[in-house]
């Protein structure tokens, strides 16, 4: 497997909606494995396809302590979500050396195709919500800066090109 290099925030592939998963073959799986490689490198908790320029609606999440229990899906949506909302500063390899406080449901039920090819319903809490989320939101060409003001979003996005990153 390999680590995949990731796009910039102004690749105009994170700004659109991936193209939904219509089975679970060989090439998904070695995605997926992929996708944990790079996951792992990067560290982080989440990656969706679309951020290393893959258009397909699958992502992988390991909010786990020790690692290795990493969730793999394809074509995720969130069913229910939580009343109750949690903060988490939340961050991007394709905008780096930037982060943002955002606000999401706590806890949300999810239904995916799972790496059997089986659709499967799964509920999250805190980190795993949040992760799962924020997964979401890149396979429908969002990033969490679009949960910002206006100005926040841009002042945000200068300061990581800035930088030489974004």
């Amino acid at each position: 497997m390999s680590v995949r290099p990731f796009l910039p925030y102004t690749d105009r592939r994170l700004h659109a909606s991936a193209e939904p998963v219509e089975t679970i073959s060989e090439t998904v799986r070695m995605i997926w494995d992929d996708m944990i490689d790079t996951m792992e490198a990067m560290p982080g908790v989440g990656l969706a396809a679309p951020q290393i320029g893959i258009m397909l609606r699958l992502a992988v999440v390991d909010a786990s302590d020790k690692r290795g229990q990493a969730v793999r899906m394809a074509n995720p949506s969130v069913l229910h979500a939580s009343i109750q909302l949690r903060k988490h500063e939340e961050a991007s390899p394709n905008l780096p050396g930037v982060s943002a406080l955002i606000e999401r449901p706590r806890a949300v039920t999810v239904r995916f195709l799972n790496d059997a090819g089986d659709w499967e319903e799964r509920d999250f809490v805190g980190l795993w919500a949040t992760s799962v989320q924020h997964q979401i939101d890149h396979l429908d060409g969002k990033v969490f800066v679009d949960h910002l003001t206006p100005l926040r979003r841009k002042m945000l996005v200068a300061k990581s090109q800035k930088a030489g990153r974004g």
